[in-house]
């Protein structure tokens, strides 16, 4: 990979990318899709997933240049606007055309999570629905590839991804919350607070555990080891000081991307 393409690379959020494009990959093969709809589901949500990291940054990059985010190419000059917005319209072109490849149902379906996504960073970001997006897109991912299948997912795991978006938006922002408030962001976990965000979270994500198992058809060894390990999480998250209750939510978060795939 060149320099100019890693750089490029680097403004789309790939963290989060991989992330979500590894989530609805392995969602598709547990739903038994056969391995072309899994490769397309995948590729478009990977599109889906770097429009939207592109269009955050180009519109933060002004936010990001005022406090000094040496960690995003648009604030620093690494790379210029007009290269990450010729990828990013790329990006958009390609979502389209793979969602809709997957189904004209399941591809708007997609559709609906990708712009709902777009709207948090153009608008929703700073206002208290911050939230929102985040259920809306990350419920509709099991959904979009379900549909894909041929089938609609288990309601409770729509409501479980929803639940994990949100968790997941709040704790995403608990890092950035000094930075945020510098330039004028206010969310919801802004306006909550770094110690009520986490436990919010925390809140929210053993629900989602909780509905993803007592629904689960897994063997009841495992269910009992899996709420095991999300009630010690849990614990932690609520003693613990400093970063631990943080680092004790992300673990539950991750704990339910795996039960929603093995469930």
């Amino acid at each position: 990979m060149t320099s100019a393409a890693g750089t490029l690379l680097r403004a789309a959020h790939p963290g989060p990318a991989l992330a979500v494009t590894v989530l609805s990959c392995l969602l598709g093969l547990s739903a038994g899709l056969s391995p072309a709809r899994v490769a397309t589901v995948t590729a478009a949500v990977l599109a889906g997933q770097l429009s939207v990291g592109w269009s955050n940054d180009l519109r933060d990059r002004v936010r990001d240049a005022a406090v000094g985010r040496s960690d995003k190419p648009l604030a620093t000059g690494a790379i210029h606007v007009p290269t990450v917005q010729r990828a990013c319209a790329a990006a958009v072109v390609a979502t389209v055309v793979l969602s809709l490849a997957c189904g004209v149902v399941p591809g708007l379906v997609h559709l609906v999570c990708v712009a709902s996504a777009w709207a948090y960073n153009l608008w929703l970001k700073a206002t208290v629905a911050s939230w929102l997006p985040y259920a809306v897109s990350f419920g509709g991912l099991p959904v979009f590839v379900h549909l894909a299948g041929g089938s609609p997912p288990p309601a409770e795991v729509v409501a479980g991804g929803a639940l994990l978006g949100v968790g997941a938006h709040l704790l995403n922002v608990v890092p950035d919350l000094a930075d945020d408030a510098a330039t004028g962001v206010r969310g919801l976990p802004h306006r909550l607070g770094a110690r009520r965000s986490t436990l919010l979270a925390v809140a929210l994500l053993v629900t989602a555990s909780v509905l993803l198992l007592v629904t689960s058809s897994m063997a009841s060894a495992p269910t009992v080891l899996w709420a095991v390990l999300v009630a010690g999480l849990a614990g932690f998250a609520l003693v613990g000081r400093g970063r631990a209750p943080f680092y004790s939510a992300v673990g539950i978060a991750l704990t339910d991307v795996v039960i929603l795939v093995v469930r």
